[in-house]
Formats: C-alpha cells, sequence, structure tokens
C-alpha cells in the first residue's frame, strides 16, 4: 500500500501508522541529534514492511564507518530485498546504493544516490547519505555542486530547503568559498536555528578566515539551539577547542577536552576522532595531557582489525603510539598494510594516505623525524583522499612542520609556515611557531 513521506515521495508499506516514526527519524538524521536509529526501530516493529525503514537503517549503520555495524547493515539490507519486487525504483535504488557501501563501494553508492536525486531531488536521505560519503571520499567539489543542482528545485524557506542550504554551506565551505558559505549557513539558520549542520558550516568558515573571537562567540551564543540533543555536539566544542588552540591557550582547550568533548566518555568513532585529533596537536606543542592517551587508545582497540577506514585508523594510530602501546600499533600496521591491497575505495586510500600517515606517527613515536617528513611530505597534495574537512586534515600538516623541526629541517619549517602566514597572517601559532623556528635556524 502506498504512502508518502513528509516530503511527498512515495512509500512502499502496509500500515501508515509507521511513517510517522520513519519522518522523525529522517529528521533527527538531517539535525543530527536524538536517536534516529531508535525512531527507525520503532517505524520497523509497526510496519516491517515499510521498505525506506530498512534501507535508513542500514544506511545509519554505513555511514557511522563502524565495522562493528556492517552485520546489522547486512540484516536491513537483506529484509529490504525481501520487499523489493513490490518497492518502487527509487526504494530499490536505496538499497542498491546500501549493498554498494557495504561492499566498500563508496563512490558506486553515491552514483546510485546521484541517480535518485536526478528524478527526485527532494529525496533527503539521498542527499544526506550522499553529501556525507563525498565528506568520507574527500570530494569537496561535490559537497558544493551535489546540492547545487537541487536547490533551485526546492521551495525557498521549507524546511528541506534549510537543510540543503546548510549542506550547500559546508560545501562551499571547503572550496574556500568563505562569503557565500556563511551567507548560506545563516540563511539555513534562519529556517531552522537547530540546525547544527549550518552552525558547523560557519565554524568552519571563521577557522578558515582566522576569526579566533567571532568563532568562539558562534559557538557559544548558538549552544542553546543544539547542545543538549545533537550527538554531534562534540565535534562543534572540538572546533571551539581549536579557536582557543590557536591563541595557545591550552589550559581552556583541556577543559574543553575533559567537560565538553569526552564528558560523556563515548566510544562512538566520530567522537574519538576528535579527541585522538585535538590531543595529538597539543603533543606538537609538548603540552602536558596527562592519563588521557591511555583511555582513548582502549576505547580504539576494539576497532584494530577493522581496515575500514583510512581516516579512522591513522587517527588510532595517534593514541596507540601516545599511550605507549607499540603492540597496538604494530598490529594495526599489520591491518592497514592488508586493507591497502582491498579493491575497495578505502583500499585505495589506505595505500595512498591512510597507510603513509601511520607510518609517519609511529615514526613521530619513535624519534624517525626525518622518516616522517618523507612520509608525510607527498601527503601534503592529495590528503583528501583519506576524507575529512580542511581544518580537520591540517593535522597531518602541522605533524609534518613539528617533524621538520625535530629532524633539523628548519628551511622546509619555515617554508610551511610561511604557507600558513600567507593565508592566516594573524594566527597567534603560526606567529609563535615560525618565531621558535627562526630561533633555532
Amino acid at each position: 500500500m502506498p504512502f508518502q513521506d513528509r516530503f511527498g515521495l512515495a512509500l512502499t508499506g502496509s500500515d501508515a501508522a509507521a511513517v510517522p516514526f520513519l519522518d522523525s527519524a529522517l529528521t533527527s538524521l538531517l539535525l543530527l541529534r536524538d536517536d534516529p536509529m531508535a525512531q527507525v526501530d520503532s517505524a520497523i516493529a509497526t510496519d516491517n514492511r515499510l521498505v525506506m525503514a530498512h534501507a535508513l537503517k542500514g544506511t545509519l549503520c554505513v555511514l557511522s564507518t563502524e565495522r562493528s555495524l556492517l552485520p546489522l547493515a547486512r540484516s536491513a539490507l537483506a529484509a529490504g530485498h525481501t520487499l523489493a519486487s513490490g518497492a518502487t525504483n527509487r526504494e530499490r535504488t536505496h538499497l542498491q546504493a546500501l549493498a554498494c557501501w557495504i561492499n566498500g563501494q563508496l563512490n558506486q553508492a553515491n552514483a546510485c544516490w546521484e541517480s535518485i536525486l536526478v528524478e527526485h531531488p527532494d529525496d533527503a536521505l539521498a542527499m544526506f547519505a550522499a553529501h556525507q560519503t563525498d565528506f568520507f571520499l574527500g570530494q569537496s567539489s561535490e559537497l558544493r555542486d551535489r546540492v547545487a543542482r537541487r536547490l533551485p528545485e526546492l521551495s525557498p524557506g521549507t524546511p528541506l530547503h534549510g537543510h540543503y542550504s546548510a549542506m550547500f554551506a559546508f560545501g562551499l565551505e571547503e572550496m574556500g568559498d568563505y562569503r557565500a558559505a556563511e551567507s548560506q549557513g545563516r540563511a539555513a539558520l534562519e529556517i531552522n536555528p537547530e540546525d547544527i549542520w549550518a552552525v558547523h558550516a560557519v565554524a568552519h568558515v571563521m577557522e578558515m578566515n582566522n576569526r579566533i573571537d567571532e568563532g568562539i562567540e558562534w559557538i557559544q551564543s548558538s549552544a542553546g539551539n543544539w547542545s543538549a540533543r545533537s550527538f554531534f555536539s562534540g565535534h562543534l566544542w572540538w572546533h571551539q577547542a581549536l579557536y582557543f588552540f590557536d591563541r595557545q591557550q591550552w589550559n581552556e582547550v583541556l577543559r574543553l577536552y575533559d567537560e565538553r568533548i569526552r564528558r560523556n566518555d563515548s566510544p562512538v568513532v566520530m567522537d574519538l576522532l576528535d579527541a585522538s585529533a585535538l590531543l595529538w596537536r597539543l603533543r606538537l606543542h609538548e603540552v602536558d595531557v596527562g592519563d588521557r592517551w591511555r583511555r582513548i587508545s582502549e576505547l580504539w582497540e576494539p576497532h584494530l582489525a577493522d581496515g575500514w577506514s583510512a581516516f579512522n585508523d591513522y587517527h588510532a594510530m595517534m593514541s596507540f603510539v601516545c599511550a605507549g602501546r607499540d603492540d597496538l600499533a604494530r598490529s594495526l600496521l599489520e591491518v592497514m598494510e592488508r586493507a591497502s591491497h582491498d579493491k575497495t575505495d578505502n583500499g585505495a586510500s589506505t595505500l595512498a594516505v591512510g597507510l603513509p600517515a601511520a607510518r609517519a606517527f609511529h615514526a613521530c613515536s619513535e624519534g624517525r623525524y626525518g622518516e616522517a617528513v618523507a612520509l608525510l611530505l607527498p601527503l601534503k597534495a592529495i590528503a583528501a583522499r583519506a576524507g575529512g574537512s580542511h581544518a580537520q586534515r591540517d593535522l597531518l600538516t602541522q605533524t609534518l612542520i613539528g617533524a621538520a623541526q625535530h629532524s633539523g629541517q628548519h628551511k622546509l619549517a619555515r617554508s610551511l609556515l610561511n604557507e600558513r602566514l600567507a593565508l592566516k597572517p594573524q594566527s597567534t601559532l603560526n606567529q609563535v611557531w615560525i618565531e621558535r623556528i627562526n630561533r633555532l635556524a
């Protein structure tokens, strides 16, 4: 029996009572809040024949980038396949995209979602899933352009237009169009002040423009709209910590780490990424972080054998080497070596970026800084292949500068800092760092 979701798209199912649960799950996903998985489970419990509920559940699993959720994703896919003969072409293509993701073919999954969006530009799940997958693939232009192809087809001022504007803002920011990105992000928030992805996009703009005071105020003033309900809030506080990091206010960075970023001791990979990235940055500047690495390494250890995300793996490596777990570090290198031979998108990104980066972090931990420089320097132009944002990948450049400094390659370190100062001339961090290099040289 056909129904419609909140955006007017046809749904195949047997009980209309399940649709509000599905709508609620999708809304939660778009706003990155509450528990979309629990809501989609309620939809399935109400109507096990609702095809898009199974597609959404599987998509939630794969977008987490947690390999432990793959069995659940496969179960959702299997349940959807049993209903596929009576489903719409749109719904079957969602299942096809999910199958591609499960098989490690992220680009093929995006091709499926793109084909949906050509016919149904208002398919919010296809847009959100493709947007996130573009992020994992480091495809900055598609973060912008995939949304741009759809925005004119939507009614301005509607919630869906607001969600798409938030995604467009992030894509514009990643492509360096900061003025337009901020305008789109603020426009999205006028439609829905709780849209944390829009807040996030503007926070990125302020980070890239080194508008430190404005960035701190931006996070603080908007927090009431997202901090209590969003499962993405830790990442916004991570951005807040980066502002204080540029000022070298280490105590404030650590306070945010303890009270906001790691407040709940979350084992979720997304939260472990933020923790590892922030602590490693502090390590580069010889800030004492106490015993914090031990707990993060414990939470990364269950993911040791995943070989599922190069970006995740090289962040796990930071925790292992800094916690003194060389056994885990060497095991992870073996896992990544095997993964680099996989005929998957992650295999390619592990070979190109993830494995050299992980080896560089391991080399740094053993004082082999010249080797780390040799590993990291070629990654500078291609680091996006392993995913992440410009702000996140800046960790690799900072590590390269630190390794150049410690290996006595002061001219290289200074040239890299010249580049940073050309983009952020007011950055306290960069100014202090180049003064340090000049004294050493």
